[in-house]
């Protein structure tokens, strides 16, 4: 093939339809042969309809042209297949990997231009691996109970076939019969009965399964073998034990939430989005988008709910810089799109720049062409976990619009291997930052440097304990003693989730992450004439059995302003945390004495100031610290946390509000609204319902009563100060300054 460019290739585009109908349209003597042989993954018809319109809307016309000067290079450089040796982000895994890309996207272009080159470097490369896939066995550096064959995990090699049996579909026809036998044979059945043989990782209810179920049902289709696809469907057994439809209804909750979480909902959302499009165009009465009341769909709505500023809730093993560019989610807006005609979804499309090249690809491209985008509707839910929704919930709540507030209260259940140890943990994000921040995962992905990108120790020893996050810490251990197999079968327990115009409340408790301990958290995130920004109150009750340490962490992202309280400095000794369960990673920089008082912490973050009162009931002391001690190898980002700690109560509440406020501007050298508009908090307890008073500048109040029992018939009442506040319910409001209760 000619080095012919970007612009030539356009051209040909237009003048491709002898091209295309001489490799896509069969003779009469030739029609039995070419129907097992026509593409099943994207229709021939299909194929044609965008060969047509390809350069008349600008994002696919952008995609072809990226994709042919991707191939282009390869074809150029010539093909290179090596025999598999490295890890993660090494030489041959991310050849491999160019690889798999190069044959999807040669496939698309073949049909999309008609040129024979295209199919005949797919071939080309396929045959070197129908070469070299037969000579191996398990992986050099094999990792995990079944190592990959190409890769080091068998994940990588699901990924593999998942990608490269489309583009094979795309120009299977225009391959001789000789090559396509030896190709079908030795490449693609080869590995889909290396994926389908081992039931320990194919009939997993798991992500890595679903990309080998994924993988062998879009092979079997291609191939036209249903034995592939009933397997892939129903499990290894064809009982309906295991296999995709298991994981459809286990995997996600009625809401869409996939219950390892977002980070791992956007990789798991491929191979079931992908594989779902399979059925429908092959399987058309399995009515798979309409199974379990569109869960599938919803998936979709849900993991773009669970980001904030275009990046995805970092929780549990995730890393930060995921978000809604994603090509996992490039491919669920665009299938989900030309399933539903949701406007919305193209907001983000827009915001992706990228699209399939596929019919829905062009569904997409075609709408944001015409106009048809809608903003997409960031709002407050209850995205519930667990298959029948009943085992927690992650509760979002937002206030100002896409970049404004938005509070995340993880009541979620454990989320399998992939879950961390943080029960009740919370996010803040405002103005566009990360404000109270979670760590994710302790990995860089792919880069050899760093134990070949996959989780380090510090994984383990930091990022999964409870102490790196935002929630209750016993006496110095992790939730369930740091096994997740036991965290799996506990959940929290939603007590409130309720939405106002001014007031939106979560609640939830945690009965068995320790032993005779049990407590329950409230977070609001209100919003007050009196306030420049909405406010986050944070109530959490512990109740054990005896006396305890009770350890309440917070991290955050800022430069710290001014400290409240009285604290010796120790930045010259800095001491650590502790010994073992994460505290071996913290470092102590400074420390106050116990007190009942409310005390007060502020930084300053991205040109906007960020004071958090804290106190709890029984004497506490503060401390300010930082992560990454016993951190040889370097591996831990040095991030400051706050520390809340009460020695020797079985019981005590810890109570706090963080409150956004003013502007610094570096360039014009101003600084406005740098002091708290909060004069004080207060708490008050009842005999079974708790008050927080916000006393703000000017002498006006906010109050906030939430009871133990979230019944909505249920009396309370509560009194200090000299008041008393009533109610009725789970939750009260109220504001004193106009002298009406709120609700």
């Amino acid at each position: 093939m000619n080095n012919a460019s970007p612009l030539i290739l356009a051209l040909g585009l237009l003048l491709a339809p002898v091209c295309i109908a001489s490799a896509a349209t069969p003779s009469s003597s030739a029609v039995a042969r070419q129907d097992s042989l026509a593409p099943v993954l994207v229709t021939a018809p299909q194929w044609e309809q965008m060969r047509q319109q390809v350069r008349r809307y600008p994002l696919l016309a952008g995609e072809a042209q990226r994709a042919e000067r991707r191939v282009r290079a390869m074809m150029e450089a010539g093909i290179d297949v090596p025999a598999p040796r490295d890890k993660g982000g090494g030489y041959t895994h991310e050849q491999h990997k160019r690889n798999y890309q190069a044959i999807h996207a040669a496939g698309a272009l073949y049909r999309l231009s008609g040129d024979q080159a295209y199919a005949d470097f797919v071939r080309d490369m396929l045959l070197r691996y129908a070469d070299l896939y037969p000579t191996l066995g398990p992986h050099p550096q094999g990792r995990g109970q079944i190592p990959g064959r190409l890769f080091w995990q068998t994940l990588n090699d699901s990924v593999w076939l998942v990608t490269a049996v489309q583009g094979y579909d795309a120009v299977r026809e225009a391959i001789d019969p000789a090559s396509r036998e030896r190709i079908d044979t030795q490449v693609f059945r080869r590995m889909a009965e290396f994926l389908a043989g081992a039931p320990e990782n194919f009939d997993k209810i798991h992500n890595h399964a679903t990309w080998a179920v994924a993988a062998t049902g879009m092979t079997g289709y291609v191939l036209r073998d249903r034995s592939y696809v009933d397997r892939a469907l129903m499990g290894t057994q064809r009982d309906g034990e295991a296999g995709f439809l298991k994981q459809v209804d286990q995997l996600f909750s009625p809401d869409g939430y996939y219950e390892e979480g977002p980070y791992y909902q956007r990789y798991a959302l491929a191979p079931f989005i992908l594989f779902a499009n399979a059925i429908e165009r092959n399987d058309p009465q399995r009515g798979i988008f309409r199974h379990r009341d569109g869960v599938l769909l919803k998936a979709v709505d849900a993991l773009v709910q669970s980001s904030y500023g275009g990046y995805f809730f970092p929780i549990n093993d995730a890393i930060l810089d995921k978000g809604l560019d994603t090509e996992e989610l490039v491919a669920g807006i665009g299938i989900a799109y030309a399933q539903t005609g949701d406007a919305r979804l193209l907001s983000i499309a827009e915001q992706q720049g990228r699209v399939l090249l596929s019919p829905e690809g062009l569904r997409v491209a075609r709408a944001l062409a015409e106009g048809e985008a809608r903003p997409f509707d960031y709002r407050p839910q209850l995205l519930r976990d667990g298959p029948d929704g009943t085992e927690g919930g992650l509760a979002i709540l937002r206030m100002g619009g896409e970049n404004g507030q938005t509070l995340v209260m993880k009541n979620t259940k454990q989320g399998m291997g992939h879950g961390h140890f943080d029960k009740l943990n919370w996010l803040f994000y405002d103005n566009g930052q990360r404000v109270v921040t979670d760590y994710g995962a302790a990995r860089f992905l792919n880069i050899e440097a760093k134990a070949g990108g996959i989780y380090l120790p510090e994984n383990s020893s930091w990022a999964r304990q409870t102490i790196a996050h935002n929630t209750l810490v016993v006496n110095e251990q992790s939730h369930f003693g740091g096994d997740w197999k036991k965290g799996q079968a506990l959940a929290p327990t939603p007590l409130l989730f309720d939405i106002t115009d001014d007031t939106q409340i979560a609640s939830a408790r945690m009965d068995d992450a320790y032993a005779g301990v049990r407590f329950t958290r409230t977070q609001v995130l209100l919003s007050h004439p009196a306030l420049g920004e909405p406010v986050v109150l944070d109530l959490l009750r512990v109740e054990g059995d005896e006396p305890a340490r009770y350890d309440l962490p917070l991290h955050f992202n800022g430069h710290i302003m001014d400290v409240g309280f009285e604290a010796r400095s120790a930045v010259t000794t800095r001491p650590l945390l502790g010994k073992a369960n994460g505290y071996q990673h913290v470092w102590i920089d400074a420390s106050s004495e116990p007190s009942a008082d409310a005390r007060s912490l502020t930084w300053l973050l991205d040109g906007r100031f960020y004071t958090y009162r804290f106190a709890s009931t029984a004497p506490s002391r503060a401390m300010i610290g930082e992560s990454g001690a016993n951190d040889p190898a370097f591996n831990l980002r040095r991030e400051p946390m706050l520390l809340q700690r009460v020695d020797g109560q079985a019981s005590t509440t810890f109570y706090g509000v963080l409150e956004p406020h003013g502007r610094y501007d570096g360039t014009a050298e101003t600084v406005r609204g740098a002091n708290s508009r909060i004069d004080r908090i207060a708490h008050h307890r009842g005999a079974d319902a708790d008050v927080l008073v916000l006393h703000l500048d000017g002498g006006k109040t906010v109050a906030l009563g939430v009871a133990d029992d979230p019944a909505a018939d249920a009396a309370h009442e509560v009194s200090g100060d000299g008041q008393q506040w009533h109610w009725q319910g789970g939750w009260k409001r109220f504001d004193t300054s106009t002298g009406e209760d709120v609700k």
